[in-house]
């Protein structure tokens, strides 16, 4: 497990805007126009949650003429949540003999 990626990740994940960004890219690809009318702040404030994402590996780019389409990077979200599952889960507990 690499600590510092998955607390990068996890830091990505610290803001209520970003888990709502991230739960619309689960849907499909969207580009920013896309995103920008499911919230009530500016295309600079879109383009500061994108590049968190986008830094916590979470979310991937492309542009297209001036737009930038965003999906959710499957690959390390789905190692995101393994790692969490081996992280929170209980350890068996070790038999003392004697």
């Amino acid at each position: 497990m690499n600590e510092e990626q998955l607390a990068k990740q996890l830091k990505a994940l610290s803001d209520v805007n970003r888990i709502q960004i991230l739960a619309l890219l689960a849907q499909k690809e969207r580009c920013a126009c896309e995103l920008l009318a499911f919230f009530h702040f500016s295309q600079p404030t879109l383009s500061h949650h994108m590049k968190v994402l986008i830094a916590g590996d979470l979310v991937r780019s492309r542009k297209v003429g001036t737009w930038n389409y965003y999906r959710i990077n499957q690959e390390k979200a789905t190692t995101l949540l393994s790692q969490l599952n081996q992280l929170l889960s209980p350890c068996s507990p070790k038999r003392k003999d004697g």
